[in-house]
């Protein structure tokens, strides 16, 4: 499953064209490398997300099939890292 679409699909990003554009600027990262859009997730892979307010690691622990209801999205992933960041930084 790419990506940008498995973000979506487990409310990690609100959008599948965010999560693109998450990629496209370098603050997805899969297993400490900087990720692109259309890159193959398995389960096992970390994956980082370095937002504005906050930094996101996450566990991929199956790829959904179809839609997910919004309460099942924990299902697909584990939460490692939450952290909030410092706005003051940028």
């Amino acid at each position: 499953m790419r990506l940008d679409l498995f973000l979506k699909k487990c409310f990690l990003i609100k959008r599948r064209s965010d999560a693109k554009r998450a990629c496209d600027n370098g603050i997805v990262k899969i297993d400490d490398h900087v990720a692109k859009a259309g890159r193959d997730v398995v389960p096992g892979q970390r994956i980082a997300i370095a937002f504005l307010d906050r930094f996101l690691e996450v566990e991929v622990i199956a790829l959904p099939t179809g839609n997910v209801a919004k309460g099942h999205a924990h299902r697909y992933h584990r939460i490692l890292r939450d952290e909030p960041r410092d706005v003051s930084d940028f």
